[in-house]
């Protein structure tokens, strides 16, 4: 991969719950993608990456090892070393998913770095991975400024009754509230809205859906976060890939009894052993289920399951907003797998949620019957390209990153 020749640029590292995107944009106005690329179906047995270095280079496919599975963030870092120019990169950016009481993207700093280890327990499940990929880079390109953007920002300005939890008061002033996350998901798409004339990103009553791997919804009116569905950590809400979503807080001590399940056990089952994959007892990846549910019952319950509790947060988010003129479909599920869309959609008629089964298949931007009330969307959402402009918008402050970054 060659060197991009037209000045400096930005690299941008997005590691999620099965997978690490990367991009590679040129500081121009707009920003430029030069580079992107993912390793994708971590924890499965065909970790891949993939890479489109530019459109006129062809693609890059490589399987990785076990032994390159076991810490896919350091074995990005060496390959990337090894196949791009840094002399190029002025700054890298990072997705951070918990940002605690963060109201914006912030340099890494020593305090900062000090402060994201001392709360790897709000998420133990990303933000191993997320210090290892900073620190990582911070042993091999020692001068190249890092900015954290943080998910939670987004839902910052929730109404205190969406952020509190019904446990005992004094348990808030130790940070245990509900936070939210996909900020950085949810934030393009309210600025894709915006950029389509959608009247509804800044005066109306918008459900955001990123359904992925990970997956969340967040119910927006007037551009703000009214509610979302994850709370204090990533694995509340819908059941996910490999996360359980919602429980019964009963089911722990019930557990503890009768299987004599340790704390770690149980976030373990609940992280990694539960959703798509606990019920299908086949694969968390939706793709292989809707491939085998025909076949398989214990697929198409896992495929029924997810779209039924999707459904029912839509509904449940329509009753907070009090009313709906938007809902939009992103992530890796919510972009691809049209059937996923018309099981959630159906027999939403009451809330003015009808879809053209034609557009929905072609995965039109708007996939909304003529005579539907609701729009609605797909958006495909780009977090690489917002983690990319919050470092180019810091970027100005040069004297704070020579003076306060690692």
């Amino acid at each position: 991969m060659k060197r991009p020749d037209n000045g400096p640029t930005i690299l941008v590292i997005n590691a999620g719950s099965s997978s690490i995107k990367f991009a590679q944009y040129q500081k121009d106005e707009p920003l430029k993608r030069v580079l992107h690329g993912k390793i994708d179906r971590i924890g499965l047995s065909d970790t891949n990456l993939t890479c489109n270095p530019t459109q006129e280079n062809p693609k890059i496919t490589y399987v990785l090892t076990p032994s390159e599975q076991k810490s896919s963030s350091t074995f990005l870092v060496d390959w990337l070393e090894k196949k791009i120019d840094f002399t190029s990169i002025f700054a890298i950016g990072h997705r951070i998913v918990q940002g605690m009481q963060h109201t914006e993207p912030q340099w890494v700093t020593q305090d900062l770095m000090n402060e994201l280890n001392g709360s790897r327990a709000y998420d133990p499940e990303h933000m191993p991975r997320e210090i290892e990929l900073i620190e990582s880079f911070r042993q091999k390109k020692p001068n190249h400024p890092q900015l954290a953007c943080f998910d939670t920002v987004f839902h910052r300005n929730m109404p205190r009754v969406a952020k509190q939890l019904a446990i005992p008061r004094r348990y808030e002033s130790q940070g245990i509230q509900r936070y939210g996350f996909h900020g950085l998901s949810f934030s393009y798409s309210m600025d894709e809205l915006m950029r389509l004339g959608d009247s509804s990103a800044s005066r109306g009553l918008v459900i955001l859906a990123h359904l992925g791997s990970g997956a969340s919804l967040a119910a927006v009116r007037d551009g703000r976060s009214m509610d979302t569905s994850m709370g204090f950590t990533p694995t509340a809400g819908i059941p996910m890939s490999t996360r359980s979503g919602d429980l019964d807080p009963g089911l722990c001590s019930y557990l503890a009894h009768t299987e004599h399940m340790s704390p770690s056990q149980f976030g373990n089952m609940v992280n990694h052993e539960s959703g798509l994959l606990g019920i299908s007892e086949i694969s968390s990846d939706m793709r292989d289920l809707l491939a085998q549910e025909t076949k398989d019952v214990r697929a198409a319950e896992a495929v029924a399951l997810f779209c039924y509790q999707t459904k029912k947060w839509i509904g449940s988010f329509a009753a907070v907003l009090g009313g709906l003129d938007t809902l939009v479909f992103s992530g890796g599920i919510g972009e691809n797998a049209p059937s996923v869309r018309t099981r959630i959609c159906k027999d939403m008629g009451f809330l003015g949620i009808e879809l053209n089964e034609s557009l929905n298949e072609q995965a039109a931007s708007v996939i909304s019957s003529e005579g539907s009330r609701v729009k609605v969307r797909i958006i495909r959402t780009d977090e690489e390209l917002m983690i990319a402009r919050a470092v180019q918008d810091s970027h100005s402050n040069d004297s704070f990153i020579q003076r306060n970054t690692l």
